[in-house]
């Protein structure tokens, strides 16, 4: 017996889908994709965490100034950043981790107001005071050192 359509059609050899079997395949799609986009991860940090970092690694140097006796400074440019210790009179630059030199993500752009281009770390803890501005595109991130070597990081309002 040939199976028959209320309309009296006979559509049995007829190939395709229907429109809930492709709306199901879309959905599923989409979930996918949603999925793979979630977790993939941007290569370069957001200009936040890159801030935070900085500051987290500038509280780290000046620990290890007061810990070890020993003056440490970091010197800042556009391109990164690097750590020095001070050793028999003279600056030698540091290497290894946790102190080993960091380059600033693609376009990320830093400027200093104090222009010097360093924040320098006595043995006491105390420090030569500077503010870094870290921005990318329209987002920016203020990094303020004070006299006492407390490192601060706040929001910034980027022109």
């Amino acid at each position: 017996m040939t199976r028959t359509l209320a309309t009296g059609a006979d559509r049995h050899h007829e190939r395709g889908f229907t429109l809930v079997e492709l709306m199901v395949v879309l959905a599923i799609v989409g979930l996918t994709t949603g999925a793979v986009m979630l977790t993939v991860s941007d290569p370069s940090p957001s200009v936040g965490r890159e801030a935070e970092q900085f500051s987290a690694r500038l509280v780290r140097a000046r620990e290890e100034a007061v810990l070890s006796n020993r003056a440490m400074d970091v010197v800042v440019s556009r391109q990164g950043y690097r750590f020095r210790t001070r050793d028999a009179g003279a600056w030698r630059v540091l290497t290894d981790r946790p102190f080993a030199p960091v380059d600033w993500a693609a376009r990320t752009s830093v400027t200093e107001e104090s222009d010097t281009g360093r924040v320098a770390f006595d043995t006491t803890g105390a420090a030569t005071p500077a503010i870094f501005l870290i921005a990318r595109g329209r987002r920016g991130m203020r990094v303020a050192v004070d006299p006492a070597g407390n490192v601060r990081v706040d929001a910034a309002p980027v022109l």
